[in-house]
């Protein structure tokens, strides 16, 4: 990656500005109360994603960068550094919502702090700073997703059921109509970045695969698919599931997707609300993902097979995050937004992986093991912040981010 030759240093500055002005906007509605509530240990505090995304920029770039700088206190780094070795001891990430302070205020004090000091040097920044410039608004970018599926899990975890924002002309979808099969190509193919502007570490180095004949749904499983499944017995019937799958949904007690209330309806950013059959379900895990496909007669595409294709698609299109609000799913066939697509193909390193130097080398690399590589983006994800070569990955028992379904089957 060579931004400095890609992006100007003045529109680097006006999207980093642009980007940290959306995170405050997103926490504008929040109480101090709400944004200290950490709900489970896989969902952080709503402050804890202000000030760690300014700890980023403090430590891998104003206190390593700029001359003179001082720390803006010297007991936050242990409590807003999230899994960095290389920075030595940190809060246990359960117990970051016990931080009844610092207070929301004095996160949003040490975000101005950190702003203007970014301000005040960037101009004199190198190729090297300004591409972790361009690193820091892409963690930004993935903090704000995480700042909206947290604050959504902390308000369903409420039994008053709190809104985050007001549900805008949220009427029912038209049918999506059935599913069409689209052929993807086969033989050898490349994925990855072709490093032309910003990428993660784990999008590189770009590579070759080989494709046998197969075929993409049209559009992502809906809500009335999903219904479907479970009115067959699909969380009933063990043949559907993987080994480990069936453990738990046994041992958790799964029979819907997360936030459904069995009653029509479920939990969102607006509240509680009418499912709408026609949008696609979410809120899923790789384990249902998988079980659901293997009940339709189908599969899940692996990670080469989507991306070969999105890649003539454009990844800003589809319903994505532009400004605050109450963001949910929409019916819709684009390849990007609404839902992250679960694919079957494990993370894994790129073949020619080289993990960076220095704890910056610690972002991607260390979570090669035991989790599952999602494609696109979700009605969450920042506009402009995902590419056919990004690769999202979580456990796959993991189901609180905007996660889908776009089945495949071999030709």
């Amino acid at each position: 990656m060579n931004v400095a030759a890609t992006l100007a240093p003045e529109t680097l500055a006006e999207r980093l500005s642009a980007t940290r002005a959306l995170t405050l906007a997103l926490a504008e509605p929040l109480s101090d109360a709400d944004a200290t509530v950490q709900p489970m240990p896989d969902a952080s505090p709503a402050k804890w994603h202000l000030a760690h995304t300014s700890w980023f920029f403090e430590t891998f770039l104003l206190r390593a960068v700029v001359p003179g700088y001082r720390v803006y206190d010297e007991r936050w780094p242990f409590l807003f550094n999230s899994y960095y070795e290389g920075e030595g001891e940190r809060l246990a990430r359960d117990r970051r919502g016990m931080l009844s302070h610092p207070t929301l205020d004095e996160a949003r004090a040490y975000r101005a702090h950190v702003d203007a000091a970014l301000a005040a040097a960037m101009p004199g920044f190198d190729a090297a700073a300004l591409e972790l410039i361009a690193l820091g608004i892409a963690h930004e970018q993935q903090h704000q997703e995480l700042f909206l599926t947290d604050i959504l899990a902390t308000f369903a975890a409420n039994p008053l059921e709190p809104a985050y924002a007001a549900a805008e002309h949220w009427p029912g979808s038209a049918p999506v109509g059935d599913v069409k099969w689209i052929s993807g190509r086969t033989g050898i193919v490349e994925i990855g970045t072709n490093d032309e502007g910003f990428a993660f570490d784990c999008e590189r180095p770009r590579h070759q695969v080989l494709l046998a004949p197969h075929a993409i749904a049209n559009r992502f499983v809906t809500n009335g698919e999903w219904q479907a499944f479970i009115d067959d017995g699909g969380y009933r019937t063990p043949g559907h599931w993987l080994s480990d799958g069936w453990a738990w949904v046994q041992s958790e007690g799964i029979t819907a997707p997360l936030y459904w209330g069995g009653d029509g309806t479920a939990f969102t950013l607006a509240g509680r609300q009418p499912l709408d059959p026609a949008a696609p379900v979410t809120h899923i895990s790789h384990y249902e993902a998988d079980a659901f496909a293997r009940w339709a007669g189908a599969r899940l595409p692996t990670e080469a097979e989507w991306e070969d294709m999105a890649a003539a698609h454009d990844p800003r299109g589809g319903h994505q995050l532009d400004s605050v609000g109450a963001v949910r799913p929409r019916a819709g066939g684009e390849w990007f937004g609404d839902v992250w697509c679960w694919t079957g193909s494990a993370f894994l390193p790129h073949p020619g992986f080289r993990q960076p130097e220095g704890s910056v080398g610690e972002y991607n690399g260390k979570f090669m093991s035991g989790q599952m590589v999602l494609k696109g983006a979700s009605c969450a994800t920042p506009r402009g912040s995902s590419r056919a070569s990004v690769r999202n990955f979580f456990p796959p028992h993991a189901r609180w981010q905007f996660t889908g379904v776009r089945l495949a089957r071999d030709c």
